[in-house]
């Protein structure tokens, strides 16, 4: 199949690209799980609390076992206040296992998507002449983009960062750092023509 290369200098003004990485079947069950799995991994899982063993204080009950209405053991129950919790919260992992396999499987399924969306935007280049805000906004209404965008290149230099850094909903990526997240979630991808071949080089 072949894409549309927008702003191309030369006279080919198509790329083609495998079948398979931009043309397949979607796959939504696929796809919510390896983003499920992604975002869980960024969870810390750092919260913890006592539970009633782990509590300081004594153990003494407090008061007789009959005659006083309910019987009690001790202070650091979870009915009072300042005891411990119950099922007490640990520290654990949210990791969730995503094979390779299914986790390519998944980025191809994205792309596949954007395109048939025409959310897929394929460029010459990012170079901008100066990292200046006013610049990328300047290639953003030549493309006729807005909302949330998603710039790809094979190697995105400094000066691109920075004329990106200040614009609302736009990030930049090279290919290593492409996740799922930020592929569903963008309104529009642009990448560049290195990009888009090594994307396929690494999803073929």
């Amino acid at each position: 199949m072949e894409l549309n290369v927008i702003g191309s200098p030369s006279a080919e003004s198509a790329l083609n690209v495998s079948d398979a990485v931009f043309g397949g079947v979607y796959k939504p069950a696929l796809v919510h799980q390896v983003v499920v799995a992604y975002r869980a991994t960024g969870r810390a899982g750092t919260q913890a609390q006592l539970s009633r063993g782990e509590m300081s204080g004594t153990t003494k009950k407090f008061k007789k076992q009959k005659g006083g209405g309910a019987r009690h053991g001790d202070y650091r129950a979870p009915i009072f206040i300042g005891g411990g919790v119950t099922f007490a919260a640990k520290p654990r992992s949210y990791e969730q296992k995503v094979n390779r396999k299914a986790y390519r499987g998944a980025i191809r399924s994205i792309f596949s998507e954007l395109v048939r969306q025409d959310r897929l935007k394929v460029v010459p280049s990012l170079a901008v002449e100066a990292p200046k805000t006013a610049s990328m906004v300047a290639k953003l209404k030549a493309w006729g983009l807005s909302g949330r965008v998603l710039l790809v290149s094979s190697d995105a230099d400094e000066a691109v960062y920075l004329s990106a850094r200040n614009i609302p909903y736009l990030m930049v990526s090279d290919v290593a750092g492409l996740n799922p997240v930020s592929l569903v979630g963008s309104d529009h991808v642009v990448m560049t023509v290195d990009a888009v071949k090594k994307v396929e080089e690494w999803l073929a």
